[in-house]
């Protein structure tokens, strides 16, 4: 689909990748519904891309205010084309150092919003229409110290992939973009608990996962899973089909992002136990 004359509704829009997407999709000739918590932030977010961008602030884990969002997009901007979930949350490290509430927190952000705003938004996208779902490498097997976002991001993507068929009957696309570590702050606040092996994947921007969106916007194909970097996916699905390779690198990549973490801390300025 060509963005031209458009309209988008992203969530997670105020800061990071869904700013990107944001952008680029303006850039491109759509106007964007910018979904966020944070009214303040997503107002100077929509100011600065201009006019085509128009701010609409609520909580995606608020499942009534989220299944109303379409029609609020529609009544204001004139129609919808595209949604792109990209709204998400990670309570890092051992799962047992968080309350249960936390947990279902992040099922309700990262796997129960995108299911309820497609649902919703396929009963007004026109043929044609897609959606993408900001998922991630984490989706594709295991990762420690993330086990309940590895769990919600593999949820995400494989209803995306079996829903494809059903979306299909109406003429409306779907895909998943999966990030390695991005570079936009998303775990500063927990640094500590990141994990190692998270950083021993090569960083990319935001600019370049929305890249990806962008892509899977324009594409005419459906169902598609496009991983980035490239290589970091081929790793996941290789440890994910063969669990003893897996266990059997895992050591050197802990060692690889052990250092990559400390230059990470390094250029940011960080400290243990402090936040950028």
């Amino acid at each position: 689909m060509d963005p031209r004359d458009r309209v988008a509704i992203v969530t997670g829009a105020s800061s990071g990748i869904g700013l990107a997407v944001a952008r680029m999709l303006v850039d491109s000739g759509a106007k964007v519904a910018m979904v966020a918590r944070g009214p303040e932030r997503l107002a100077q977010a929509c100011a600065a891309l201009g006019p085509a961008a128009a701010p609409f602030a609520l909580d995606v884990a608020d499942l009534g205010a989220l299944a109303a969002l379409p029609g609020r997009v529609i009544d204001q901007l004139g129609g919808l084309d595209i949604v792109v979930n990209n709204a998400g949350v990670h309570y890092r490290g051992d799962m047992l150092r968080h309350g249960a509430d936390k947990l279902a927190m992040m099922f309700t952000v990262n796997l129960v919003a995108p299911v309820v705003l497609t649902r919703v938004a396929a009963d007004h996208l026109p043929q044609g229409g897609v959606v993408v779902n900001v998922a991630s490498l984490a989706g594709k097997l295991g990762v420690p110290g993330s086990a309940v976002y590895s769990g919600t991001k593999a949820g995400l993507r494989f209803w995306a992939m079996a829903a494809a068929d059903d979306l299909q009957r109406r003429g409306i696309r779907i895909a998943n973009v999966n990030p390695g570590p991005v570079d936009t702050g998303f775990f500063d606040d927990d640094f500590d608990n990141v994990s190692t092996l998270t950083f021993s994947q090569p960083m990319v921007t935001a600019e370049q996962v929305a890249a990806r969106v962008m892509d899977a916007i324009r594409s005419d194909e459906t169902g598609l899973d496009l991983d980035i970097p490239y290589g970091s996916g081929k790793l996941a699905t290789l440890s994910y089909l063969l669990p003893r390779l897996g266990r059997m690198l895992r050591p050197m990549l802990e060692r690889k992002g052990a250092a990559a973490k400390a230059r990470y801390a390094e250029r940011r300025g960080m400290r243990p136990g402090s936040r950028a």
